[in-house]
């Protein structure tokens, strides 16, 4: 850290736990998140809250102030303190900063001290995140992606009360987050479906139940949150279970979003919900540490090299679409011209050795064929997905180590395209909500000429299980390999490769 100035910035971070309210009502009930690490930069966040748990289905907030101390050492030897920072209800009670002039490949520490006015009272415990190594320094940077975060399927079942998880331990939350943080990776990457706006709610649910009425009303019509309170809610049932705020304590994050955390399945800015396009984009970029809340232009498609050898891509696949239901062709676009020119133009521009480009909906598939949705439906924007193919193999990506990953699906695959480029699905996280995958050559796929190699799926009911992809890249004797594997919610290792 460079000098006082930078947290002036400082806003909050990824600590939490079982802090000691600072007079009896105040908490931070959903812990602490640092986002969008780079070499020099984090976004952090928090929440001040009037409880810790759930109460009637939500945490509500609370008002307060809050300030943060950073250190290079856990001992907070020369500690630099933030500016006080207020937590109002017209933000949802979210403390948010972005911090500037850190140094790279560094272990930061911090704490919040917080309370219900300006005299603060009460300190956190500590927390930390790492700066990204940077494009001059070949140490090993490892991180999880996931999809599919679906609480209700989780808590209450697929349809079905019988089927909700059962263990001793549901109280914590997704089991696989445990599985995560016993890998210690470095950063986490959510890309999309964090939470689900079209499924019933913890309130729905109990509701429901109350009024004596089925919670499973079948397939959920789209309409289950129907303001921005209820989205709100939606990321506050989600962050308050343990696991979340252990895992967020220590690693750091990166996020997209994907239908069902900007309006409902498969949705576009142009159909007439409740939930309006301009809404959706306004959640998504209160509710994590995606972008500078000082900058409400902000793109929330970017990249960052992460280290000498590799570099991400972060893509947006819900603002600039056009319409699902308007035929496929050239004119169609699911990430929209300036976006397009961004991604072949940062490209262009690496000399990373790997170059992972991470979507939030399949490019290579096979998906249902039913589906208009993504890059792989042939109704939906396989026009625009074929030709970037094109562009990559002109462009001799294919022998400068590009690989996909995306998410969206839930089931988890490696798969080839025809023209060589390869893509990873994450699968859901959830073991509730994942399913079997479709096969290549099936007729009910976007591919019933089996023209897609698929390396490995979770293609049959047997096979389909919560989980999440890991990504590690090292060099070993100055030589980099990137090793990709699968990992079902329990930690079993289902598949691996390393390129």
């Amino acid at each position: 850290m460079k000098n006082t100035s930078i947290l002036a910035f400082l806003g909050l971070v990824a600590i939490f736990t079982a802090c000691e309210p600072s007079s009896p009502s105040l908490y931070l009930g959903q812990g602490l998140m640092a986002g969008e690490i780079t070499a020099e930069s984090v976004i952090l966040q928090t929440r001040l809250t009037a409880s810790d748990t759930l109460i009637a289905g939500d945490v509500p907030g609370k008002a307060g102030f809050g300030y943060f101390e950073i250190a290079t050492s856990a001992d907070f030897e020369n500690a630099l303190q933030s500016e006080l920072i207020e937590a109002r209800p017209t933000y949802d009670f979210i403390l948010k900063q972005k911090i500037n002039d850190l140094q790279p490949n560094t272990q930061y520490f911090y704490r919040l001290n917080f309370g219900d006015n300006a005299k603060v009272s009460q300190q956190s415990e500590v927390a930390s995140f790492k700066t990204l190594p940077g494009r001059d320094n070949q140490d090993e940077v490892s991180f999880v992606v996931v999809t599919g975060m679906n609480y209700y399927h989780f808590h209450f079942g697929k349809y079905d009360s019988t089927k909700a998880y059962k263990g001793p331990d549901k109280a914590l939350g997704y089991p696989a987050l445990s599985t995560m943080k016993a890998l210690a990776p470095n950063y986490f990457i959510g890309t999309g479906d964090n939470v689900y706006f079209d499924h019933p709610t913890e309130r729905d649910f109990t509701r429901a139940i109350e009024r004596g009425n089925s919670p499973h009303p079948g397939r959920y019509d789209g309409k289950e949150v129907k303001d921005e309170a209820g989205m709100r809610r939606k990321y506050h049932e989600q962050f308050v279970q343990p696991r979340f705020r252990e895992l967020f304590q220590s690693v750091g994050t990166y996020w997209e979003k994907d239908d069902h955390d900007y309006r409902f399945n498969d949705a576009d800015p142009y159909q007439d919900l409740a939930i309006s396009h301009e809404l959706g984009l306004k959640n998504f970029k209160e509710q994590v540490p995606i972008t500078d809340p000082k900058d409400p232009n902000a793109k929330t498609y970017r990249t960052h090299r992460m280290n000498r050898d590799v570099q991400i891509w972060l893509l947006e696949g819900r603002d600039y679409r056009s319409a699902n239901a308007q035929p496929d062709g050239p004119e169609k676009t699911l990430l929209g011209s300036e976006q397009i020119q961004w991604l072949k133009q940062t490209l262009t521009e690496s000399d990373a050795t790997y170059k992972l480009i991470i979507s939030p909906t399949p490019m290579v598939g096979p998906d249902d064929a039913y589906k208009s949705d993504n890059h792989v439906n042939p109704k939906g924007f396989r026009h625009e997905g074929e030709a970037l193919f094109q562009w990559f193999v002109d462009n001799d990506f294919l022998e400068k180590e590009l690989y996909l990953i995306c998410g969206d699906r839930h089931w988890q695959y490696h798969a080839k395209h025809p023209s060589g480029v390869e893509e990873f699905s994450t699968g859901a996280l959830v073991d509730n909500n994942s399913r079997a995958g479709r096969l290549a050559g099936d007729p009910n796929s976007t591919d019933p000429d089996s023209l897609i190699q698929q390396y490995y799926i979770q293609g049959t009911k047997e096979s389909a299980s919560g989980g999440f992809l890991w990504v590690d890249v090292k060099a070993e004797g100055g030589t980099p390999k990137a090793t990709f594997r699968f990992y079902d919610e329990k930690g079993a290792v289902l598949y691996e490769v390393v390129k």
